[in-house]
């Protein structure tokens, strides 16, 4: 007798993400996660758009263009990409993104991002000042949220004093949980880290097929590699 949970399992097409870059970074930088997902067995593309001159307004449509008819595509963003993968999902809620991972992406807002323009450096943050500021509090969608933050508070927020309690040295843990949100974890890695570690990889698979991160994920953890600077 043909088993054909077998049969679909192994004749169904792999499933494709899409990786978006946070603010200073290009498509380079996720080339570390980008490799780990496709050893996964997910087909990888990446994102690139202007984060400082550009800015979601640039970057939202464009998105959006990209992935209109495009049949289902699951969203992985760092920091900034993840606040304009959830924007595009917001403006275009019928888009078939069935899962994002947001990697240390300042869902309440970014402190780090208000100190800078605070003391006149918000000209670093560009048109995405805005959107770093104040984050996305009032979020709705259809598709499954899950966000990996970083505990390593090595950073520009921990340098400057704009974080308070545990962080990933850019932005705070607090910034990152926001109510209704479908899952969340913390690895021991720097913002940085969180695109280079290899647990963060297998944590952003795992809930790319599953909806869900592994029970001890919130705990789990001594993998070290990814706690550079930033």
């Amino acid at each position: 007798m043909v088993d054909t949970a077998r049969m679909y399992l192994h004749h169904r097409q792999p499933e494709r993400v899409l990786i978006l870059h946070g603010i200073w970074n290009t498509r380079s930088w996720l080339l570390p996660l980008a490799w780990r997902l496709r050893s996964q067995g997910f087909v990888v593309d990446t994102f690139g758009y202007p984060s400082v001159f550009g800015g979601p307004d640039v970057a939202v449509p464009q998105l959006l263009q990209r992935l209109r008819g495009r049949g289902p595509v699951s969203l992985v963003g760092h920091s900034l990409g993840g606040l304009v993968a959830l924007e595009a999902l917001r403006q275009a809620p019928q888009l078939e993104v069935p899962r994002v991972v947001c990697l240390g992406s300042p869902l309440c807002g970014s402190g780090t991002a208000r100190v800078m323009a605070d003391h006149g450096w918000a000209v670093a943050l560009g048109r995405s000042g805005g959107l770093l500021r104040h984050g996305l509090p009032d979020w709705q969608g259809p598709a499954e949220v899950g966000l990996i933050a970083g505990s390593v508070a090595h950073g520009l927020g921990a340098l400057m004093g704009a974080l308070e309690g545990e962080s990933d040295g850019t932005v705070g843990l607090a910034e990152t949980r926001l109510p209704g949100l479908a899952d969340h974890c913390v690895v021991p890695v720097s913002h940085s880290g969180l695109v280079l570690s290899s647990q963060v990889a297998a944590l952003t698979a795992g809930f790319l097929r599953q909806g869900r991160f592994p029970p001890q994920a919130a705990t789990a953890g001594a993998d070290r590699q990814g706690q550079g600077i930033g």
